[in-house]
């Protein structure tokens, strides 16, 4: 059986203003366990703002979202540009809140937000081959923007709850670990960080849902 190959988009380096880096790592730990290889993407665009870590405030910098994912994929990032859903598997998106400020205007604009042109196209795309999506935290809020009537989950926030439905999707409530599959559009959806988690309860949801999606991919 050929090894499975998964495209991971990343959304720069941090919770508060990039990708999550426990999601992200944990996330691509679980497909190399499970006998995959990941390929990380990420727009080359400015994020929307750097926030210092260490106090919570903005740092008035400007930095560059493939630039800050390179921090997490080692250097080993591709333009978003050039992802091809043909050369994939699948498609698995951590979270942070670089998902709802760079990939997408989710965190501004709630259900009428804007969602990056190239992350667009790349869900879209996807979905049209047929291949699973995955998606951590409030990454399904982005999937659910550019897709529409897809059953997702974000844990039990009643606010991104009602957003999400307000896009057209469908929710399930869910606790730490669990997955929602939507089967028939083939998206797997976690809460992770949208709950207040452990790193171990990162762990086991980036790792279920990895493993949902490879099962979507037999």
């Amino acid at each position: 059986m050929a090894t499975k190959r998964i495209a991971v988009i990343l959304s720069g380096c941090g919770v508060y203003d990039g990708a999550e880096i426990h999601e992200s790592v944990l996330s691509l730990l679980a497909i190399h366990r499970h006998g995959a290889q990941y390929q990380c993407f990420a727009p080359d665009i400015d994020q929307h703002h750097v926030v210092d870590h260490l106090t919570g405030a903005e740092t008035g910098e400007t930095r560059n979202v493939l630039v800050e994912s390179a921090r997490i994929a080692r250097g080993d990032v591709k333009p978003l540009t050039g992802y091809d859903p043909t050369d994939y598997d699948a498609l698995f998106l951590p979270g942070g809140f670089g998902a709802a400020k760079n990939l997408s205007r989710i965190a501004f604009d709630g259900p009428d937000a804007e969602v990056n042109a190239d992350v667009s196209s790349a869900l879209q795309a996807t979905f049209a081959a047929e291949k699973p999506i995955g998606a951590l935290c409030i990454s399904p809020a982005v999937v659910a923007r550019v897709l529409g009537e897809v059953t997702v989950t974000i844990g039990k926030d009643p606010g991104t709850i009602g957003a999400i439905q307000a896009m057209g999707a469908r929710h399930r409530e869910t606790d730490h670990g669990e997955v929602v599959v939507d089967s028939e559009n083939r998206i797997v959806t976690s809460p992770c960080y949208m709950l207040d988690a452990t790193i171990g309860q990162i762990a086991d949801g980036a790792d279920n849902a990895v493993k949902a999606v490879l099962d979507l991919c037999a």
